[in-house]
């Protein structure tokens, strides 16, 4: 571990090593002097108590990075933080976070003032974003192991990822609103039958038009690839008003709509 990035850890390992060698040698002196076993030794707690605050204020500060597009790229989450980020995804913040992010773009996607021409348009991302795969990263570390495509494909194909509540809400908003909606995800066009299963089972329904990675688009660059779908799409003439994605790659790049909303997750960086 870092020790940079704890500057009270490495003493209070010393202070535990230090704690390890007495008690191992008290336990040793009582043996020989006929003292019953096992020795009970009080510990310090409140040395146990600052280790745990140092790796949370750690966990953090990494998240807030994360999220602030300040660490790239990262293959999985820090080992230290990885009941952090499951503590996190599992619990409320992650929900009240979620809510934010739909609150901020519902109450701008309303004082928005549309066209006559049916041209405005708001970009959804898939994952993370209108569905949630959590119950496949919980059987994966909630972002601790390297992500695996093959895995993750064939939980794709059940499609059985739940919608993020907060994102229905928005989404049924923005169309009620008068916006087209357009559903720019990474998955491979293969998917595309069990994705609108998928979508349509987990509410999500009368989008204009769902995007997926056609053959010649695997390999590319996640941005460059959304880059390229928002370009064709402003060429048409659409004008891209708003976008709700959990990736950095999913709102930056060229074309670039007029507000972006980027969602939580901590548990991989998508280039």
């Amino acid at each position: 571990m870092n020790a940079s990035k704890f500057p009270t850890f490495l003493p209070c390992f010393l202070l535990s090593f230090t704690f390890l060698l007495f008690s191992t040698s008290q336990a040793t002196l009582a043996s020989s002097h006929g003292l019953p076993r096992p020795l009970i030794v009080e510990y310090d707690r409140a040395a146990v108590y600052e280790l745990d605050e140092e790796v949370k204020l750690f966990c953090d500060s990494w998240r807030l990075a994360v999220e602030a597009n300040n660490i790239n790229p990262w293959k999985t989450v820090p080992q230290e933080c990885g009941a952090y980020v499951k503590d996190y995804m599992m619990g409320r913040a992650y929900s009240a976070d979620l809510d934010r992010v739909s609150r901020e773009a519902g109450a701008y996607a309303k004082k928005v003032e549309l066209g006559s021409d049916g041209r405005d348009a708001w970009i959804f991302d898939i994952d993370e974003t209108l569905l949630s795969n959590l119950p496949y990263y919980a059987d994966h570390g909630f972002g601790l192991e390297v992500f695996n495509s093959e895995r993750f494909d064939k939980w794709v194909d059940e499609a059985a990822a739940p919608a993020i509540q907060s994102s229905l809400k928005l989404y049924k908003e923005v169309m009620d609103l008068g916006f087209k909606v357009f559903l720019l995800t990474g998955r491979s066009e293969k998917q595309r039958a069990v994705t609108v299963e998928n979508l349509i089972n987990a509410g999500f329904q009368n989008w204009d038009e769902l995007i997926l990675r056609a053959p010649d688009d695997q390999g590319k660059q996640a941005v460059v690839y959304k880059s390229a779908k928002r370009e064709e799409m402003a060429k048409e003439g659409y004008r891209i008003l708003g976008n709700s994605g959990d990736q950095w790659s999913d709102l930056l790049g060229s074309s670039m709509s007029s507000r972006s909303f980027k969602l939580p997750n901590p548990m991989y960086y998508i280039l």
